[in-house]
């Protein structure tokens, strides 16, 4: 297919989807979207729960597999939209609205290289595409299932606004929720414990402790604690108190490394909310980095966190579009960011050998 009619239909695409609220979770109609696409295409497709995926005409399979992903979900709008998000702005230049840059840019980019390349008859690899749900929410029903529904991937390819630069390694996340037990007792008199002052000092510990490993891609292992709450009346000493630590992982440590460390340097009790968004890494020696390198690509590690996370094979991210305008106010895409993108991933794939 000719570049130009692809970046067409691409930008087409993006459009129907700014126009189609795909809120994580609910993105029942912006998969029918995809779907309807696919079959104007007579591309014949998957479906799980609101994940659609399709794999390239003359599937081999003696040859290794290559997914091309990206998600079809936003998150809620912020404050501070001039215009309507759920609807198209073009303006000096910009495709203005919701998902427009993350990741609609992305998604529609990696299917328009699926068509690229769907009936090449001589492809070195085979290629699946998915358009999934829940990325925003690191939910259930999206890329947690459809990793265990695809039978073999041996390399992803993961679609999110880099900028098309390479990211070959990402952070994880572990989410803590902690709960400081005191002892209540009336303020005026010298009572109970605090629960207040233990949530500090263990504060103190979380802004004050540095982890050993430091990776050369993506740094430290990054702990903040972003969210508080204690007390009900002005002259109870709070007997609970609860704190919330947002952690960002490196490849140095699993996340069941991090949560014993945490754990044990805190009075409070620390319970993880889930152990499944671990950090990924590349190889620099893999022949897609290697590619991307001859082709001058810069290649970094993203602190961002992506359905890379629960991606069990080895993966990247790449994608038209700035991971800085994501989650914001009127957030957009330049058309050209979509077109050189297409061409950016098409000569990444071009004679690719796993």
């Amino acid at each position: 297919m000719q570049l130009d009619k692809l970046t067409d239909e691409s930008i087409r695409l993006l459009k129907q989807l700014i126009k189609t609220p795909s809120l994580s979770g609910e993105e029942e109609d912006a998969a029918c979207i995809i779907r309807k696409h696919l079959t104007d295409c007579n591309i014949p497709y998957n479906v799980l729960k609101n994940n659609t995926w399709c794999l390239n005409k003359y599937w081999d399979n003696k040859k290794p597999v290559i997914l091309l992903n990206s998600h079809i979900d936003t998150v809620k709008p912020v404050d501070g939209w001039e215009y309507n998000p759920f609807d198209v702005t073009e303006k000096e230049g910009k495709i203005i609205g919701l998902g427009s840059n993350d990741a609609g840019a992305p998604l529609v980019s990696l299917l328009a290289v699926f068509k690229y390349f769907f009936h090449n008859e001589n492809l070195p690899f085979n290629l699946i595409y998915a358009a999934t749900a829940e990325e925003e929410s690191s939910g259930k029903n999206g890329m947690a299932i459809l990793s265990k529904t695809l039978e073999r991937v041996d390399f992803a390819v993961v679609g999110e606004p880099t900028l098309m630069n390479l990211a070959v390694a990402e952070k994880g996340l572990v989410v803590f929720d902690c709960v400081a037990r005191g002892k209540a007792g009336h303020a005026a008199r010298n009572e109970g414990i605090n629960s207040i002052y233990i949530a500090l000092d263990d504060i103190r510990k979380i802004r004050d402790y540095k982890f050993d490993k430091v990776s050369k891609l993506l740094g430290s292992v990054k702990m903040t604690v972003t969210q508080i709450d204690a007390g009900f009346q002005h002259n109870v000493v709070p007997d609970t108190c609860k704190f919330v630590i947002d952690v960002r992982t490196n490849e140095c440590y699993s996340n069941e490394e991090v949560v014993n460390i945490v754990s044990g340097m805190l009075q409070a009790e620390a319970t993880p909310r889930s152990l499944r968004l671990n950090s990924s890494g590349t190889d620099m020696d893999h022949p897609f980095v290697l590619k991307a390198k001859q082709m001058g690509i810069e290649c970094y590690g993203s602190p961002t966190l992506s359905d890379q996370s629960l991606m069990p094979w080895v993966s990247v991210k790449i994608g038209p579009g700035d991971s800085a305008r994501s989650h914001t106010a009127n957030e957009y895409i330049f058309p050209e960011e979509i077109s050189e993108g297409i061409k950016k991933y098409i000569s990444l794939f071009d004679g690719l050998q796993l």
